[in-house]
């Protein structure tokens, strides 16, 4: 009996596309993307640098808050840990005037300046953005309780939401801010903390 050749027996790829297309779908589908984190913050209207007109703040107004590329902080030429940032944002805002020299006039004057270095990280800013932010919102909290036995948060959530909009709420707002101003300024970031 003579041997012949074996015939090789040919895979069926027709399908191999369709499978293909439906691990890619499936992917697609069920990857997640990072997001980027962002701060939320309102940026003043586009002001001509000529005609920005010159401020002149007394020392005693501005909290000067400095973050080097250690992510470490000096706050009004103290060291300073970030848990207690919150603090003592808060009593400078608070100070209205009364507790010596190194504190702001009245709590409408009063002036937070955030400087950070380039090496600054990401993460460290951001607490300390939002620590400061939380400050601004216990201070206007416990003002608005004060006169209107509830929270400025509760008082701004209704005001923003189109079934409840009233222009009781905004005076309040008005009155509120008018208090306590958020004067948040910060500084471009340079190489201050060294190489």
């Amino acid at each position: 009996m003579a041997k012949g050749k074996r015939e090789i027996q040919e895979v069926n790829a027709g399908s191999m596309a369709d499978i293909a297309f439906l691990l890619l779908v499936f992917f697609l589908v069920t990857t997640t993307m990072n997001q980027n984190q962002g701060v939320k913050a309102t940026l003043p209207p586009y002001v001509d640098p000529d005609d920005i007109p010159e401020i002149d703040y007394k020392q005693r107004n501005i909290l000067e808050i400095l973050v080097n590329k250690n992510d470490q902080l000096l706050v009004g030429g103290d060291e300073l840990k970030i848990t207690d940032l919150r603090e003592t944002a808060v009593n400078f805002l608070k100070a209205d005037g009364k507790g010596g020299p190194d504190l702001p006039e009245s709590s409408d004057k009063a002036v937070i300046s955030l400087k950070s270095d380039r090496g600054t990280s990401y993460q460290a800013y951001l607490q300390v953005q939002n620590e400061l932010a939380a400050a601004y919102r216990e201070v206007r909290d416990e003002y608005a309780r004060s006169l209107y036995n509830e929270n400025y948060t509760t008082i701004y959530d209704r005001y923003y939401d189109p079934n409840t909009t009233s222009s009781e709420d905004k005076k309040r707002i008005k009155k509120i801010k008018g208090k306590f101003p958020k004067k948040l300024s910060e500084s471009e970031p340079e190489d201050f903390g060294g190489n």
